[in-house]
């Protein structure tokens, strides 16, 4: 038999059936299996180095979320017809599965451990970001890699007033949340959330109701361990020598102390150079090769004096009461020519948001697993290495600088317009200038301001903040506005954005197992009050609404709708005829599938002018509505004017001017500009113009005598303003 050892176990989650087959693929991984959850499959395996890497002072996890696009029954769009580098989704996929495991691994490990989940068929009911999450806590689970899982993994959402495990396509575009919840088999390990200004017991309600399906889900996963999965092995650990750390702890801790007793991190990182030169000289001797262990001692020495302070003295490194916020900024116009900009200042975090709008054309195209294609609202999240205090070279954004723009914009979605109220495609560029802690959600607030200044009439003020915890048994403590070294020394980072009404977007980590509810309920009030506190004293005094005009920089954007059969008449023949409007009108024009036509110009009057041509030529000109045209031809008996292409009519001599007219030539040439009225259509349903009645009702012009139209009597009809009439469906910003 080829697989002897394989195994084929089942249950069902949330209605639909979920296997996962051990012992047939991948056989030389430490750990593999592949999960089948509805018609979704995933490989995950999960290996470890046999020996620890050297000169690392970290645990080497890399976590890979690969999405193959036969999955979904299509070929690569590449010109090598490859998939390429990460999509930003599978790299905030990774981020998810990542950030629950990663604290169950021993912290003293060196060995790379790598972990990967290859998404091989797609059934949109089932989403493989969950099957892989489960599948990678089975493969670490069943493989001899030291862990302490297993961890399971639930969407929750929030449909009709119910919540629902792992909702379906239909059921998540109707939901008001979508939370992505981790947990041991007691606490819970990890959030992502998305919502729809959802209220904090509402929020807490549906990530206990997670955790409850989770538990279950973990018994599972353990039933399979213990049938399958290997022996643990041994590693050797990286911790100092507690005798070290202890004569080293000794010798440094009271300069310690006195160093990082201050507000600015510059002045804490000079006041500790000199600590760590006295500790390497008077120990480098003491324990010779052994500099990156006494640097760990320092770094142990630094993170117990931060944790005592807070667990036992209440005292923050820069001195601040536990729930109170750094000294805050917000400013807006920062920079000349941009649509919007915004800077948010918390302590030495500063952030910068640049707002730009374009047109609907400019959307981000999309080649993923799932139904969305393309995106008109887009956040993206610089981290230069000068924002603090380094000069590393710059290439391109990581998988931070990726995961905190999509927190950002997770966290945002909520309060951008509609497409029908507000037909641009919008894009927001978070600087971050200087950073000592939580700038993911400084570039919230910094986004508000920018998306306010630029004129986006946004539903509702988001501002974000973070909540920190220290935990030591069965005692904890929170703190709001986390700092750097309280990240760095603490166990928790709760990122909490949201507008006064409720929570938009969440974003948990971890250091320990999990969290009980308790920490969760304290950590979500003490956000809601602080946000709170951010918008009505720093951000809305500083801009109160969005502003009503965009910028002058800006595009100004109209839009209309035709029948979708008349769309090939409004592109023409090669696209001539589009084209020619453009040029014309000096604008860009994008044509929708449902007949949905916006156009773009930074000069309203010029898009305004575009709209009349295209309505002209998707509709019949209403009788009585002016234009004006190009006179294309010239008759004994009058000329023909062309007031849109394809849609062209005469002019009989007797209404071409105000007094009567021998001869055509005398009033026009081929190529002149003039300004007709629509009369009725003649028998054979061709259109009739005249200039003679546009003229008295535009210009004003008395006529000589009474010339009565083509058709014998004199045309009337509502009065129009040349090139002004606007119909009700169009949105003018």
């Amino acid at each position: 038999m080829f697989f002897e050892s394989f195994k084929k176990y089942e249950t069902e989650i949330a209605g639909r059936p979920f296997v996962v087959e051990v012992g047939k693929m991948a056989q030389l991984a430490g750990g593999s299996c592949l999960v089948r959850y509805g018609e979704t499959n995933v490989l995950c395996t999960a290996t470890m180095a046999a020996k620890p890497r050297e000169g690392v002072d970290f645990f080497p996890l890399s976590v890979d979320y690969e999405e193959k696009l036969y999955s979904v029954g299509r070929i690569p769009g590449s010109f090598q017809r490859r998939e390429g580098r990460a999509s930003e989704k599978a790299t905030l996929a990774s981020r998810v599965i990542d950030r629950p495991i990663r604290p169950l691994f021993p912290k003293d490990m060196r060995n790379d451990v790598g972990v990967v989940a290859t998404v091989m068929s797609v059934d949109p009911d089932c989403q493989p970001e969950i099957a892989a999450q489960l599948g990678v806590s089975v493969a670490i689970s069943i493989s001899e890699i030291p862990w302490d899982g297993p961890v399971a993994s639930s969407v929750v959402g929030l449909v009709d007033g119910e919540y629902v495990i792992n909702p379906t396509l239909e059921q998540r575009e109707k939901s008001q949340m979508y939370v992505t919840v981790a947990s041991t088999s007691e606490l819970v390990a990890m959030i992502e959330a998305g919502a729809n200004e959802v209220s904090n017991d509402d929020m807490l309600d549906g990530i206990m109701f997670a955790h409850e399906q989770n538990k279950k889900i973990v018994e599972f996963i353990t039933k399979i361990r213990e049938e399958c999965g290997k022996e643990k092995v041994d590693f050797p650990s990286n911790d100092p020598d507690p005798e070290m750390y202890e004569a080293i702890k000794e010798f440094a801790i009271e300069d310690i102390r006195a160093a990082l007793d201050t507000d600015d991190k510059r002045v804490r990182d000079e006041r500790l150079k000199p600590i760590y030169e006295a500790v390497h000289e008077k120990f480098d001797e003491i324990y010779p090769e052994m500099e990156e262990k006494i640097e760990d001692c320092l770094y142990k020495t630094q993170k117990y004096v931060v944790r005592r302070w807070l667990l036992d003295d209440g005292k923050r490194v820069d001195g601040r009461g536990i729930d109170e916020i750094r000294p805050l900024n917000a400013e807006i116009d920062l920079l000349d020519r941009v649509h919007g900009s915004g800077m948010f200042t918390r302590g030495q975090t500063q952030v910068l948001t640049v707002t730009t709008l374009g047109p609907m054309s400019d959307n981000q195209m999309l080649d993923g697993l799932d139904e969305e294609d393309s995106k008109r609202y887009i956040h993206h999240y610089n981290f230069p290495s000068y924002s603090v205090g380094e000069t590393k070279p710059s290439r391109g954004p990581g998988r931070r600088e990726i995961g905190h723009g999509a927190l950002a914009e997770k966290a945002l979605l909520p309060v951008i317009p509609s497409v029908e109220e507000f037909p641009y495609t919008i894009r927001l560029v978070s600087e971050v200038l200087s950073s000592n802690g939580s700038t993911s959600q400084g570039s919230v607030c910094g986004s508000t301001l920018s998306l306010m200044a630029a004129g986006v009439p946004i539903k509702a003020p988001v501002a974000g903040i973070s909540c920190g915890l220290i935990t030591e048994g069965e005692r904890f403590m929170t703190m709001v506005d986390i700092q750097g070294l309280e990240d760095f020394f603490g166990d928790m980072d709760f990122k909490v954005a949201g507008t006064k009404k409720g929570i938009t977007a969440i974003q948990m980590d971890l250091k320990v197992h999990g969290l009980t509810p308790a920490i969760i309920r304290e950590a979500l009030d003490k956000t809601y009050k602080a946000r709170c506190y951010i918008l009505d004293d720093i951000m809305l005094p500083v801009i109160a609404e969005p502003r009503k005009e965009l910028s002058k920089w800006a595009p100004k954007m109209l839009t209309t709708k035709i029948d979708p059969e008349k769309i090939g008449d409004v592109i023409g023949k090669q696209g001539k005829v589009i084209q020619k409007i453009c040029a014309e009108c000096n604008c860009k024009i994008d044509v929708e599938e449902d007949g949905s036509i916006y156009v773009s110009s930074t000069d309203i009057d010029c898009a305004k002018r575009a709209i009349d041509i295209i309505e002209t030529i998707a509709n019949d000109p209403e009788e009585g509505a002016i234009y004006k045209g190009v006179v294309t031809r010239l008759m004994s008996f009058g000329v023909f004017v062309e007031i849109a292409p394809g849609k062209e009519g005469m002019v009989h001599i007797s209404q071409l001017d105000v007094k009567r007219t021998e001869k055509v030539e005398d009033v026009v040439n081929v190529g002149d500009e003039i300004i007709v009225k629509v009369l009725p259509k003649d028998d054979q349903g061709r259109l009739n113009f005249s200039r003679r009645e546009a003229l008295i009702e535009v210009e004003g012009l008395t006529p000589e005598n009474d010339v009565s139209d083509s058709s014998g009597r004199r045309s009337s009809g509502p009065r129009r303003n040349f090139n002004r009439d606007r119909k009700p469906r169009r949105n003018d910003n």
